[in-house]
């Protein structure tokens, strides 16, 4: 036999060879290996299952779940997150899951869920996205890492804190009065606000972030809408790399004609704001957020030069994420105080005593006291379900556990926030006075028990704003108007990134004044 065919028999045994040592390392060393390490600690999980870990058992569940509407009660945790659920039931508080072939430790005890998030930059950094969600952020400030998320946050600081806030009220009035102007034809009937609520929170970030309006964005708006439907439904989608390479799905497909799309409409955005510089029309590129990026893009020193592409990511970060959060906070606030007719009235008679009949102003706004408890209420209630990915770079001690490098860790909001142990038995029950001497007194002091815009240095940088709009919202509204549940209410909350109420929230509007 020559030294040739030998050769041509032996090349691909050895190739086959490496690929089946690596596949078993893969899927069968690895596994038992890190099984064993977290079983000698007390945690446990689910079994596994070959390749696709425990995705395929998680997507049934969460679609039995999501198949018929629930009864009108506050308990849904077990219906966004049925897994989660039922695996804290029978695993414990943390446990190992199975994300494909990754494995996945998912953390619900608040003491470690604060122990990872203010340690989130360091020891527990983001894990890498996956191929849907990064549709939807790119390599924006949700999901950056290092230097460049550093660079990033400095940016989004500026935009949206302190006198930038204030210098946003009156477009968020605008926007607001713009809707309340549309809802006098609808006094006595009924209206479907979650639709509204998003049609005006893309309004207001448009107007505040990108000196535009809701039309000029609204392909932006719908493009990010389908992908986040397109995630949601791969949320448990085994990723096979070698597979995927080599054969792309529709929603693969359609997900980077949309992302391209996407970026298409930001940079004729961009564009038009460039040539009113260089046609003298104006003589900078503004002070807004996208003034902020084009500012940057176009900066003369490298290392705080934007790229085109950290330009189209930071703005459809802030696209989706100025615009989705409060959309969902708001018409779950409406529906909650729909349902809760003393705790509107409680509202409405603060609104009253603070503003009167006129029009919120920025200074007055801290005085809304029982609205923040009504907000955080509602944040508890109904506020984001699919938890925070982090993972661990080396070798870690996390409170009394050790945990290996490349460890993806999960952290869990809705789980401490539905749980009776920490909030009583009337835990499920839309009660605010649990916040009326703050957040700190009503979670005795633990920040890992309710943390709906995270914490540490990776916490939400848009929380003032979605604050102080979503309260200029809802003091304008009940300025105006009684709110009814309607009827025809179906109650079915479905988990994206936010929890959205499926079929939309009708109520009955009943004008306080003649002519409103």
């Amino acid at each position: 036999m020559s030294a040739l065919v030998k050769l041509a028999i032996l090349l691909p045994c050895s190739l086959f060879l490496i690929a089946l040592i690596k596949f078993l390392y893969d899927y069968l060393w690895i596994r038992l290996r890190l099984q064993h390490m977290m079983n000698s600690q007390g945690i446990k999980g689910p079994p596994y299952a070959f390749i696709h870990g425990n995705n395929k058992e998680a997507n049934k569940t969460t679609n039995e779940a999501l198949s018929k509407p629930m009864a009108l009660r506050h308990d849904i945790f077990p219906r966004v997150q049925p897994h989660v659920y039922s695996c804290i039931n029978r695993y414990g508080r943390n446990y190992l899951a199975w994300d494909g072939k990754r494995p996945e430790l998912v953390i619900t005890e608040p003491e470690l869920v604060n122990e990872v998030l203010k340690h989130s930059v360091t020891t527990f950094p983001k894990r890498k996205p996956t191929f849907f969600l990064t549709g939807i952020f790119g390599n924006g400030l949700v999901t950056a890492l290092g230097e460049k998320w550093v660079k990033q946050r400095k940016l989004a600081n500026y935009a949206f804190h302190g006198e930038s806030l204030k210098n946003m009220t009156p477009a968020v009035v605008a926007s607001v009065e713009t809707m309340l102007e549309k809802w006098k034809g609808y006094v006595g009937k009924e209206i479907e606000v979650y639709h509204e609520f998003r049609l005006l929170t893309s309004e207001v970030i448009s107007r505040t972030a990108f000196g535009s309006s809701y039309l000029e964005g609204e392909k932006i708006f719908d493009m990010l809408n389908k992908l986040s439907v397109i995630r949601s439904r791969n949320f448990f989608e085994t990723q096979i790399p070698l597979i995927n390479k080599l054969w792309k799905s529709g929603d693969v497909l359609e997900s980077e004609e949309l992302s391209k799309g996407i970026q298409d409409c930001v940079m004729k955005i961009v564009k038009k704001r460039e040539d009113k510089v260089v046609n003298g029309e104006v003589d900078s590129f503004g002070n807004d957020f996208l003034g902020l990026l084009v500012n940057a893009y176009h900066d003369s020193d490298e290392n705080n030069r934007l790229s085109t592409e950290d330009l189209v990511d930071e703005c459809k970060t802030f696209y989706f994420a100025g615009q989705d959060t409060v959309n969902s906070l708001t018409a779950w606030i409406v529906f909650l105080l729909a349902i809760h007719g003393d705790w509107q009235e409680k509202a409405r008679r603060e609104v009253i005593e603070i503003f009167g009949n006129q029009i919120p102003n920025s200074e007055e706004m801290s005085k809304l006291k029982i609205m923040t408890m009504i907000i955080y209420e509602t944040l508890r209630l109904y506020g984001p379900s699919n938890g925070m990915m982090r993972r661990t770079e080396s070798d870690v001690q996390l409170g009394k556990l050790i945990l290996p490098a490349n460890l993806d860790l999960l952290v869990i909001h809705s789980a401490p926030d539905h749980a009776p142990q920490l909030w009583g038995d009337d835990v499920h029950h839309f009660k605010s006075e649990r916040f009326a001497e703050g957040i700190a007194k009503a979670t005795n002091y633990n920040a890992g028990v309710f943390c709906p815009f995270g914490l540490g240095p990776r916490n939400c940088v848009g929380t003032n704003f979605a604050t102080m709009e979503t309260k200029i919202v809802l003091s304008m509204i009940l300025q105006r108007y009684t709110i009814y549940l309607s009827p025809t209410y179906v109650h079915s909350p479905i988990p994206y990134i936010t929890v959205q109420p499926q079929h939309g929230i009708q109520v009955i509007l009943e004008s306080l004044h003649n002519g409103a």
